[in-house]
């Protein structure tokens, strides 16, 4: 098929009147190909077939339900209201704000609603602005349209707000450049970023279609209302809709280009930026003082300025003027220790006389102990469990954080300062009790674990840093795939265990996981029947699946080859259409086990095409031969039938081997 009707089949209208029925694979699959075709055109420098593709993708219908769906499904602020006073918006709206955006040339932005968040750990406040629930939905139409071609051109030392990148990769990168040798570096902060932005230069910068400026600048210039008092707004852009970031790594982009220039070969400046916070590393002072003016005269082009309280020259080993050695960078603290010849690296044969290590900032953990000591102290009249549900989230947050940087010695200091928290928490709730009373209620040994806690619990993982210019829209799924089962530093355990068993894929829908995808976990047979929180009774599905598998779970009457309709329950049977009545019925929560069995053993190979060629029946056979297989008691038979599944047979042969 041509790219051409190829483009024309993506964007044809088609009706949609359950919002439940969704084709979501179906229309993932369509925006992901306009998505790849528009970053590659970028990477060729092709801008007319951009621009095209980038057209062809606001009319699409899948890009519009898509981002409907994320506004209003999958983002954190779904319930919180703009101006206008619309929230949490129910599946028959949803379809009317999909048709509104097939007319996106004659909305008009409303203004933000302004609100003050604190800065953590700080007395300062951030504006936050509110986008409508309309304002939202087409700003992440656009950026839809405007990531891909952007993503090809980001510099690659640029990990802020970019779609699988994380903080973790801008400290491994950092790692990569001092670890052989000592440098000086400019630690950097821009102030008010997001708020000083010069319109005109960020205009002028994206280069994009018309249409898509228009919009682009009446939100720049829509204002904010703030106890009901309306504010122009001629600078910066808004935090808090989902274009901001993306607006704002654009007009930050090349930063790094016009320090390096005048520069030959590798012995050149390394910028390295998260968001607003830079740092420059170069192995002499003067190069350092060079970047310095550069970056000034670069960001007074675009409105923007470097933050003096913040802004200083260090050197990650000696200590230069009043500056200590090491900077701190995104809450970790990165500094170089003179070391003996035992403990230290080696470059070419040469011993380089240091070592690099990268912990946990003071400020940083001073942060996360004031945490944990507000919510004991607040929580005084809390039961055990409910103040154990208030910390774990904290813990677990931060140690995972820090876990891939040398912070086991922080982690185990954290558990140290906390318990006699909780142990002045278990005191006042039995002021009559001895203190081994208390300890012997509330702190047990469990195997070699010695009343430990989720702090020194976290094992050490190191962050494999992203490939250079990698990118989701690059079309290589099996990086991206790999790179989300492996134990990402903000991915619990449980999950991670899922990630690899289910290979990256959703259950429900079958589609690879991004890193930006929200992920949660369900249950086969719910808590509340009997299932628990064993693997084998998990799945990880994407949270717009979780919604949809809830609200299909009661629709068992119509057989669905695709997905799961069903909750398991332990007190309904099943009995096999060929084989019920040589065992009779089985609980249908082993039925549904013997289908996962089934999925991960015989049809991990070719998963997909199963699924379409083969009907309900057969299915319903195949399960049955895998629940009667798992029963058998000599374990070396059952180890060659499932290496025979494994070799991806045909049915027939399936059935002889099962039934042999």
């Amino acid at each position: 098929m041509s790219h051409r009707k190829e483009t024309e089949a993506m964007v044809a209208e088609q009706p949609i009147e359950d919002w439940a029925q969704i084709p979501w694979r179906k229309l993932e699959r369509k925006v992901y190909r306009l998505q790849k075709r528009i970053y590659q055109a970028s990477l060729r420098g092709n801008d007319k077939a951009v621009h095209n593709l980038q057209r062809l993708l606001m009319k699409s219908q899948a890009a519009r339900t898509l981002a409907v769906r994320r506004v209003t499904q999958d983002n954190q602020g779904k319930r919180t209201a703009g101006v206008d006073g619309v929230k949490s918006v129910k599946p028959a709206q949803r379809l009317a704000l999909v048709h509104h955006l097939r007319h996106h040339k004659r909305i008009k932005p409303q203004p933000t609603r302004r609100v003050w968040i604190p800065k953590p750990g700080k007395a300062e406040k951030r504006p936050l602005g509110i986008l409508t629930m309309l304002d939202r939905a087409h700003q992440c139409l656009v950026k839809l349209a405007l990531e891909p071609e952007w993503e090809a051109r980001f510099e690659a030392d640029s990990y802020g707000f970019r779609p699988g990148r994380s903080a973790q990769d801008a400290i491994q990168a950092i790692f990569m450049y001092i670890c052989k040798q000592s440098k000086y570096v400019l630690d950097a902060d821009i102030a008010n970023c997001f708020n000083q932005i010069n319109h005109e230069a960020l205009l002028h910068k994206l280069q994009t279609v018309p249409t898509m400026r228009r919009a682009i600048k009446a939100w720049l210039k829509a204002g904010v209302l703030e106890d009901n008092v309306f504010e122009p707004t001629t600078a910066g852009t808004p935090q808090g809709g989902p274009l901001s970031p993306l607006l704002a790594n654009v007009a930050l982009h090349g930063m790094a280009h016009a320090i390096q220039q005048g520069y030959k070969g590798k012995d050149k400046p390394r910028l390295v930026r998260y968001a607003d916070d830079l740092v420059v590393l170069y192995r002499t002072r003067e190069g350092i003082e060079q970047a310095r003016s550069v970056l000034e005269r670069w960001l007074k082009d675009m409105g923007l300025e470097m933050k003096p309280s913040k802004t200083r020259v260090v050197h990650t080993l000696e200590a230069l003027e009043a500056e200590p050695p090491g900077f701190d960078f995104l809450g970790f603290e990165i500094r170089q220790y003179p070391v003996g010849r035992h403990h230290s690296g080696t470059q070419n044969g040469k011993q380089l006389g240091f070592k690099t290590l990268i912990r946990p900032s003071k400020e940083a953990i001073k942060r996360h102990r004031e945490a944990l000591r507000t919510v004991v102290l607040a929580g005084t009249g809390l039961s055990q469990d409910a103040l154990i549900g208030q910390l774990n989230p904290k813990i677990r947050g931060w140690s995972r954080y820090y876990r891939s940087v040398a912070a086991k010695k922080t982690l185990n200091d954290c558990d140290y300062h906390l318990f006699p928290l909780l142990l002045r928490w278990a005191k006042r709730r039995h002021t009559r009790k001895s203190a081994s009373w208390i300890r012997t209620r509330y702190w047990r040994t469990m195997g070699q674990d010695h009343w430990r806690f989720d702090h020194a619990a976290t094992a050490i993982q190191r962050h494999v840093k992203v490939k250079g210019n990698a990118s989701p829209f690059d079309g290589n799924l099996l990086y991206w795939a790999k790179r989300l089962q492996q134990s990402h530093p903000l991915t619990r355990s449980k999950l991670g265990a899922l990630l690899h068993k289910q290979q990256g894929k959703c259950r429900w829908c079958e589609l690879y996981f991004a890193e930006s995808d929200l992920i949660e976990i369900d249950h086969i047979t719910p808590r509340s029947e009997g299932g628990t929180d064993a693997l084998s009774n998990l799945l990880a599905l994407h949270r717009h699946c979780h919604d949809q598998r809830h609200a299909k779970k009661h629709a068992w009457s119509a057989p669905d080859t695709s997905h799961l309709t069903e909750e398991p329950d332990e007190g309904k049977t099943f009995m096999s259409g060929s084989e019920g009545g040589q065992e009779g019925a089985i609980p249908l929560a082993y039925y549904q086990n013997g289908l996962h069995w089934v999925l991960d053993l015989a049809f991990e190979e070719d998963r997909s095409r199963m699924r379409k060629d083969h009907s309900q029946q057969n299915f319903v056979v195949l399960r049955h031969m895998a629940l009667n297989l798992l029963k058998q008691e000599h374990t070396a038979k059952c180890g060659i039938k499932a290496r025979r599944l494994k070799a991806g047979w045909s049915e027939d042969y399936l059935r002889k081997v099962l039934a042999a």
